[in-house]
């Protein structure tokens, strides 16, 4: 059976209204096992924080195993950039891709529901992400 396919423009008519905000997802994985892994990864975390303080990084973090009790070295990210061209160098210029230690998939990614909750009290340091 062929794989069907839509193209975009009807995604975004039938989501018109909607967010309608591009992203990219970097899907990372291991290359050279996780000894590879935990020797870049205080560069990596390094460059991830450089992301967010600049504003490209929407978020990351690991990806747990189905156990929920183990981690074998996979993550995602998710950026902003201005194409697909422009998302993919940011992924190669990551320490933990350029050393080889994990592999990576970017793919396009159109944000339109969702909801975040942020609480922020004023009288002492406190605030509450949902």
């Amino acid at each position: 059976m062929a794989e069907e396919r839509l193209p975009v423009s009807h995604v975004l008519e039938a989501s018109r209204g909607m967010l309608q905000k591009q992203l990219y997802v970097v899907f990372t994985s291991p290359a050279k096992g996780m000894e590879a892994i935990l020797k870049n990864l205080e560069d990596h975390l390094k460059f991830q924080v450089d992301l967010e303080k600049r504003g490209i990084m929407f978020g990351a973090g690991p990806l747990w195993d189905d156990d929920e009790a183990n981690w074998s070295g996979e993550g995602m990210v998710i950026i902003r950039a201005e194409s697909l061209a422009a998302a993919r160098a940011i992924a190669e210029a990551d320490p933990m891709h350029k050393s080889g230690a994990r592999s990576f998939r970017v793919r396009p990614w159109l944000l339109n529901e969702g909801t975040v909750t942020v609480q922020l009290s004023f009288s002492d340091p406190r605030y509450r992400l949902e």
